[in-house]
């Protein structure tokens, strides 16, 4: 059974034969595609390539990660199964099935050697042929597998496939996921190929499924320049808001992918690059040449990660000290902090009493955030401190935080104004204003100037799905400002 204890695994002594990032738009299968095939026929010539060069290789497994597989924000998914199959039903075309034995050894320990990874990062393992049922999963597979697999099964390749998803997790745990995919691959003589399913930016174009962003082109050309020369480091490193902005979502393949190439060097195989539904399609074909130790990439995102937060906290404000604080004490003792002296609090902060919001987020993804709308502590200092506690700890989206998240999580505390009432959506306006909806006892507030909300119609929207508040509803309207410390 998939997740047994297995024999502790060791470093790897080979990667895989060849790693391809891919695309998944089922329009590039012919009874789906169909017309709208035809304007990317470029990428259909560059996935045969790859799949061509995967059956060259002669793998004798396949790893692939999808994130279109069963997703979990605190969980990675692993199918482990005899046989792995999928169709393209849900696109008009039931008939065109992919089909590939499973490698159930390999699935098997993998689930046994990734575990204490993802334990480490506050995170599980669900074995979806195991504990699918118990969450409604289902056992086929998702087109982010099944189109990269239709084009390997084209090119003749039937081996044995690995399927899995990743966590929303940091890019130091999904590059450790890579690496120890390679490692286990190795410890059982594997020769693997690395199959990384993702698009790149979503926004390209104003008639683009995800609406527009002028920095989708920007993210797709930095990301797709590193990927071509296997930079980790530029990868890992790269702004988590322009990612947001684009819209991706093969990042987090990609970073297992160049986590499994750890230590060696890499020679582009294959590239082309094309989105001309608004939506980026990059196939990136790279192979393994010989060992490098100057690409052991782990110790250097380490330190890089530490300056990082050194240079943050050293500038960081009073507000977001006070947060940190709180929840480093909280979080490894379990005692809320004292407020610092009164001569140690800024005269402007100082006696004030005010709603206030903590956030966190870690490698770019919201971790916690928690706040009042009026006060209800004597002061605003012991507010902070208040909701800094109940940020990192009762946000019901959210597990509690660790230990071992303290030294990557980032905050921010947003102090409010008191809320005043407006006649209508004209008097909003979502950079400058937060806004509160209320419908009787319902109620659902929302901050001004968040990335991704660039109108008063998402603004509300957010705020009434956040409130329970249908569309059609009679609402009550308020508007407030914020100081934002950071």
């Amino acid at each position: 059974m998939c997740g047994q204890a297995l024999p502790e695994s060791r470093s790897a002594s080979q990667p895989p034969i060849l790693a391809v990032m891919t695309p998944h738009p089922p329009l590039l299968i012919p009874e789906v595609g169909r017309q709208d095939r035809r304007r990317v026929a470029g990428t259909v010539e560059a996935m045969q390539q790859a799949a061509r060069l995967v059956a060259e290789s002669h793998p004798q497994a396949l790893v692939l990660v999808s994130p279109h597989a069963p997703l979990f924000r605190d969980a990675m998914t692993l199918h482990c199964a005899a046989r792995l199959s999928g169709t393209f039903a849900q696109f008009g075309a039931p008939q065109v099935e992919v089909s590939f034995p499973g490698d159930e050894e390999l699935a098997e320990a993998l689930a046994a050697d990734l575990a204490p990874i993802l334990r480490e990062a506050g995170l599980e393992l669900v074995v979806i042929e195991r504990q699918g049922r118990a969450y409604g999963l289902h056992p086929e597979l998702d087109h982010g597998s099944a189109v990269p697999l239709y084009f390997l099964q084209e090119a003749g390749l039937q081996v044995p496939l690995v399927d899995m998803s990743f966590a929303l997790a940091s890019e130091e745990t999904l590059y450790r996921m890579g690496q120890q995919i390679a490692a286990t691959a190795a410890r059982l003589g594997r020769r693997f190929a690395f199959i990384a399913s993702g698009d790149l930016s979503h926004r390209l174009l104003p008639e683009a499924p995800a609406g527009y962003s002028p920095r989708g082109r920007e993210f797709d050309a930095e990301f797709t320049a590193k990927m071509r020369q296997g930079d980790a480091l530029g990868v890992m490193g790269m702004d988590p808001g322009l990612r947001q902005e684009a819209g991706e979502c093969g990042y987090r393949s990609a970073v297992m992918m160049l986590g499994a190439l750890d230590g060696w060097g890499v020679e582009e195989a294959a590239f082309h690059y094309e989105g001309p539904f608004g939506v980026g399609y990059g196939v990136i074909a790279l192979r393994p040449t010989a060992p490098d130790p100057q690409r052991r990439f782990l110790e250097a995102w380490h330190q890089k990660r530490r300056e990082q937060m050194e240079r943050r906290r050293a500038q960081e404000s009073f507000p977001v000290r006070l947060a940190r604080q709180t929840v480093e004490e909280y979080v490894r003792n379990r005692r809320v902090m004292a407020p610092p002296p009164e001569d140690q609090v800024p005269a402007e902060l100082a006696h004030r009493r005010a709603g206030a919001f903590v956030s966190l987020h870690a490698h770019g993804e919201l971790r916690g955030c928690i706040g009042t709308i009026a006060p209800t502590e004597p002061d605003l200092v012991r507010e902070i401190i208040a909701n800094a506690i109940k940020a990192a700890t009762e946000d019901p989206r959210f597990s509690p935080v660790q230990p071992a998240e303290l030294a990557d999580l980032e905050y921010s505390v947003d102090v409010l104004s008191e809320p005043e009432p407006v006649k209508d959506e004209s008097q909003l306006d979502p950079k400058r204003y937060g806004v509160i909806v209320r419908s009787g006892f319902r109620q659902g507030l929302l901050l001004p100037d968040l990335e991704g909300v660039d109108s008063v119609a998402q603004q509300l929207d957010i705020a009434r799905r956040k409130a329970g508040i249908r569309p059609g509803e009679k609402v009550e309207l308020l508007r407030f400002t914020v100081t934002r410390y950071k």
